[in-house]
């Protein structure tokens, strides 16, 4: 039994180094300001989902994670997201405010998530704006196991099914779910859940692919994309939003700003 107990801890010592490693590195490339098109550039709806280190000791195993909207002709982004000081002083932890999509989480740069830009984007954010209202965790929050900022992702996600949203393996609370609620879809909407208050459980998805939850701590094979995504370190393997497919949609809107500046200048 000591022997097992010791082995236990060892393991957590591991989860922890390797996710403070995980998460310095993290913020080696400067992300802030570079994954949201300008409005000025780009007048279509789009979507997109953001997470970054937490601070202090949590960062260590944790990311935090938001959502960013922007209608089509509209001149800002709206985020929304939890957070839990926010709590304390106005007795509603959400947040709902128009400001830099990809900024920072203090001082961690964010990773992309997601870039929805689908015809249909303008519906959608529709239905984020409602599930959001509907949110039945914002006068509640508890960092461990939740419900917290990832349970609040979570819960978007499956309200919107659409968006196929697949959260990392260091998003800690986003499978939590009452006691009541054992079993329900996964976040993506692709595949179903089995969770016990988020502290145990599997979840099996076409986004997901295979994920055991064990005491919180995310283990995620995810077989359609070839990657695993472990606790504290996060995914190995090919990115969520192909750094491919987010430059070519930004070299269109250069191509398309130029053309627009050169028929206003009668060239």
């Amino acid at each position: 039994m000591k022997k097992l107990f010791r082995i236990i801890l060892a393991g957590i010592a591991v989860i922890l180094f390797t996710g403070f490693l995980s998460s310095c590195s993290s913020n080696q490339a400067q992300t802030r300001g570079s994954f949201a098109p300008k409005p000025a550039e780009y007048s279509g709806a789009v979507i997109q989902v953001y997470a970054a280190r937490t601070w202090g000791a949590k960062q260590a195993v944790s990311v935090h994670t938001w959502i960013s909207t922007k209608r089509s002709g509209e001149q800002h982004y709206t985020s929304y997201e939890i957070i839990g000081w926010r709590l304390r002083r106005s007795n509603s932890a959400l947040v709902v405010r128009e400001s830099l999509p990809d900024r920072d989480w203090w001082g961690h740069q964010p990773q992309l998530l997601l870039d929805y830009r689908a015809p249909d984007a303008d519906q959608l954010i529709e239905k984020i704006a409602a599930a959001v209202a509907d949110y039945p965790y914002k006068n509640e929050y508890q960092a461990y196991p939740g419900p917290n900022s990832n349970t609040f992702t979570a819960s978007i996600a499956r309200a919107v099914p659409e968006l196929g949203l697949d959260l990392p393996s260091t998003a800690i609370g986003k499978d939590y779910s009452p006691i009541t609620k054992l079993v329900g879809p996964s976040p993506s909407g692709s595949g179903y859940q089995f969770s016990l208050l988020g502290m145990l459980g599997v979840t099996v998805g076409v986004e997901e692919g295979l994920e055991v939850n064990l005491l919180g701590l995310n283990f995620e094979f995810d077989i359609f994309d070839l990657a695993i995504e472990l606790p504290g370190i996060g995914r190995i393997g090919a990115d969520q939003v192909s750094s491919d497919s987010l430059e070519q949609d930004n070299h269109s809107l250069a191509v398309q700003k130029a053309k627009a500046s050169a028929t206003g200048t009668g060239e």
